[in-house]
């Protein structure tokens, strides 16, 4: 199940007697557990009928034990296990997993990785309860996740100011929320759409030069802006640094790739090939076509691996990031 379809069943009260919530990305087992725990039972409940343990601190049987125990005075009881990829023997939940009480609900937290798909304990979860498994979001799909986001608040974005958020903030989705919600609370009152101004006044990010604007610039063999932003990256390293930089000119150029084979390479042409939903996220791409040939574009993957190792100072010893940023940008233009 995805995350919506799990989200949606929690909001109408449809309840499944154990969920495994796994995987790299702890923020969608944040929200999933946070709104299991706020929506199964009401508050003055709580106390009597939920508990919540730690896989460092708790076992197996004490698991299975509380858990087919029944609530009091109420219709559910809630167990939820925190940290469970450290719990020990958890395949021995098994015994319970095949036949879990219909009055429990049993929140199973794995973070950092999988609960091997091969045991037992897996197969008879995913038979009888719900298994979601939590996945990181690839960096060029951030900016879908923020319109998404503030999409479900009733709020608007820009292309740019998404990928404004995306650049700065990077994958981390808890960090990510933390600041769009910052970013909801500075609105003024009535406004319903988030700005660069907006972002640039309360996050700290420039709306002239940024990564969106320097890929804008390199898309379109603008030198001089190129130039201009490469000098103010330099003279704000902590806010701009160049392995953010280069993932954004890779990401970039490697989807830059796909669109040479495509057979309609037309925006709606590009976007379909790129799984793009909008055409107009593809409009770039296809000006980028205009400037770069394939062959240009498989050297500029090239450079941005050599001057990736670079910064990391594989074969550089001295170069500051923001000289090689101006190498990298010179090469990649000329």
């Amino acid at each position: 199940m995805t995350f919506e379809q799990i989200r949606n069943d929690i909001q109408a009260r449809k309840f499944q007697p154990i969920y495994l919530l796994m995987g790299d990305e702890p923020y969608y087992i944040d929200e999933l557990t946070e709104l299991l725990t706020s929506t199964i039972l009401p508050e003055e409940e709580r106390d009597f009928n939920q508990n919540i343990f730690y896989g460092m601190e708790t076992d197996v049987a004490t698991i299975v034990t509380l858990s087919r125990s029944f609530p009091m005075m109420s219709d559910y009881q809630v167990i939820v296990v925190k940290e469970a990829q450290n719990l020990k023997k958890i395949e021995e939940l098994e015994v319970y997993a095949k036949n879990p009480l219909a009055s429990t609900i049993l929140i199973i937290n794995y973070k950092g990785g999988s609960l091997d798909k091969r045991k037992k304990l897996y197969a008879e979860i995913d038979k009888r309860g719900v298994v979601f498994e939590s996945k990181k979001i690839p960096d060029y799909k951030i900016p879908a996740f923020i319109q998404s986001y503030f999409t479900l608040k009733k709020l608007g974005i820009d292309q740019k100011s998404a990928q404004m958020l995306a650049d700065f903030v990077g994958n981390d989705l808890s960090r990510l929320v933390n600041e769009l919600n910052k970013l909801i609370l500075s609105l003024p009152e009535g406004e319903k759409r988030i700005t660069a101004d907006l972002i640039e006044r309360n996050i700290g990010i420039s709306k002239d030069f940024n990564n969106f604007e320097l890929l804008k610039a390199v898309i379109e063999k603008n030198t001089f802006k190129a130039n201009q932003i490469a000098d103010y990256f330099e003279k704000n390293p902590k806010n701009n640094p160049l392995i953010v930089t280069l993932v954004v000119l890779f990401n970039f150029f490697s989807n830059l790739m796909i669109c040479y084979w495509a057979k309609d390479k037309s925006e709606n042409g590009i976007a379909a090939e790129l799984g793009f939903r909008n055409s107009f996220q593809a409009r770039d791409y296809v000006t980028a076509l205009k400037y770069y040939n394939a062959f240009k574009c498989m050297e500029i993957i090239a450079l941005l691996r050599k001057y990736d190792a670079m910064c990391k100072g594989v074969d550089n010893s001295s170069v500051p990031d923001g000289e090689l940023l101006k190498e990298l940008l010179y090469k990649v233009m000329h």
